[in-house]
């Protein structure tokens, strides 16, 4: 039960991260950037989300601990 817990987590915060990415992207490209500037601010909207889940996630092993 544990580890279908953690791959559904997992599964969402990717999720999450995916569609936060393609939304700076988009917008973006909306305010006149390019393609590579665009695919640059998508890629750290993604490894935000995954570093606040990570940093979220030691946080609460740290209280639970």
């Amino acid at each position: 039960m544990a580890i279908a817990i953690v791959l559904l987590t997992t599964a969402t915060v990717i999720v999450v991260g995916l569609l936060a990415a393609a939304g700076a992207g988009k917008l973006a490209r909306m305010d006149g950037a390019t393609y590579p500037a665009a695919l640059t601010r998508a890629a750290t909207t993604f490894a935000a989300v995954i570093t606040f889940a990570a940093t979220v996630t030691a946080a609460l092993a740290a209280l639970l601990a």
